[in-house]
């Protein structure tokens, strides 16, 4: 029986991770959360650009040398200029690339199925809904680390299999690949990935686990199960991180205010502030749950849906923005946590019949 001590650092302190997120307050507490659970060795991206030149420098770099090399990918998707899925095609696909298998946790409140699905299709080896948990992070990272998938190559696709076990189907409209291993050709070191040649050739990456290795030789024996009450501390620490949340909301809904006056002081094309509009509600919406305001997501995530493209961009269009601004503002003043019960119920009935009015509507229910 190990110790507690050892227990709770069962060689996660070796692995080194790139985090990649464009809003500073979510990437700190990201941060934050991986630290205590005993990933310390953190370097920090504030956008896919930035990514890409660190891990262009880590390519570069000895082993041992004054950059850090690095072994997993946590990155936001939407960002600017180069988004979640330009990094991680980038990391799959460049020659420039350090590691074309390093392990991609892609993270995001735009956890829609066309997303996921792009990301997959893409080579992420796992895809992390805002808002999160510790326990959300923790499963993630034991998958990665306990059970890698082996990587595939076709011509269409190199990246981790996309079935998660041979029994599990192939995806809806992808190659139908037979359930057992006879068709493939088993590679066992990944010095040269190349497309495939004809379709139908399919090559399976058959390599060491190398986290597990890193951790060291303890790791390689057990799997990887942090102790309950180092994750309900780490938990509960998240949570008391809610009172920055209601600053950082606060702020977010300035700006969409600011966005709202700009736009009605313009009498011809509105485009570019409800691209802003879009985003901002996209950051609501996936922050709220993850410090007990889950409300700010579901009104959030309202607003993101009435402002994708094509959206109505009209007087009526803003005042449906401002009936959100308003609603998330009453949940921040009074601080309404979980679903706000009754309060909740009619906060949520109000914006309803806001969005009725200016779309010319009825309201539902």
């Amino acid at each position: 029986m190990l110790s507690k001590e050892k227990q709770e650092n069962l060689g996660q302190d070796r692995i080194s991770m790139l985090v990649v997120e464009d809003n500073e307050y979510m990437l700190d507490i990201l941060v934050n959360s991986l630290k205590r659970i005993g990933f310390t060795r953190i370097q920090k991206a504030h956008n896919g650009k930035e990514a890409v030149e660190y891990l262009k420098l880590t390519a570069k770099a000895f082993s041992g040398g004054s950059v850090e090399q690095i072994d997993i990918v946590i990155s936001d998707l939407v960002m600017s200029p180069v988004n979640g899925v330009h990094l991680l095609q980038w990391l799959r696909d460049d020659k420039a690339s350090p590691n074309r298998f390093m392990p991609f946790v892609m993270l995001s409140g735009a956890a829609d199925r066309q997303n996921v699905e792009e990301c997959r299709d893409r080579g992420v080896n796992d895809f992390m809904g805002k808002p999160f948990s510790v326990d959300n992070i923790y499963k993630v990272l034991q998958r990665i680390i306990d059970a890698p998938r082996q990587f595939v190559t076709t011509q269409s696709y190199f990246g981790p299999d996309r079935r998660r076990s041979n029994k599990a189907g192939p995806p809806k409209g992808m190659e139908r690949r037979k359930p057992d291993e006879s068709h493939a050709t088993i590679v066992y070191a990944k010095d040269r990935v190349e497309k495939a040649a004809a379709p139908s050739d399919v090559w399976l990456f058959k390599l060491p686990n190398y986290l597990k290795q890193k951790m060291g030789s303890n790791a390689a024996r057990q799997p990887f199960v942090l102790p309950e009450d180092v994750l309900a501390s780490a938990e509960q620490n998240l949570k008391r991180e809610a009172e920055g949340f209601l600053g950082w909301a606060k702020t977010y809904l300035d700006k969409l205010s600011k966005q709202v006056s700009m736009a009605k002081e313009l009498s011809g094309e509105r485009t570019a502030n409800f691209e802003e509009i879009n985003l901002i509600a996209h950051e609501l919406r996936g922050q709220g749950g993850t410090f007990g305001y889950p409300l700010i997501t579901v009104f959030g995530k309202s607003l993101y849906d009435v402002t994708k493209p094509p959206c109505r961009q009209d007087d009526a269009g803003l005042e449906i923005v401002k009936a959100h601004i308003d609603t998330m503002r009453a949940v921040l003043r009074e601080k309404i946590a979980g679903d706000g019960g009754e309060v909740g119920q009619q906060l949520f009935k109000a914006l309803k019949m806001a969005i009725a009015k200016f779309s010319g509507t009825a309201a539902a229910g």
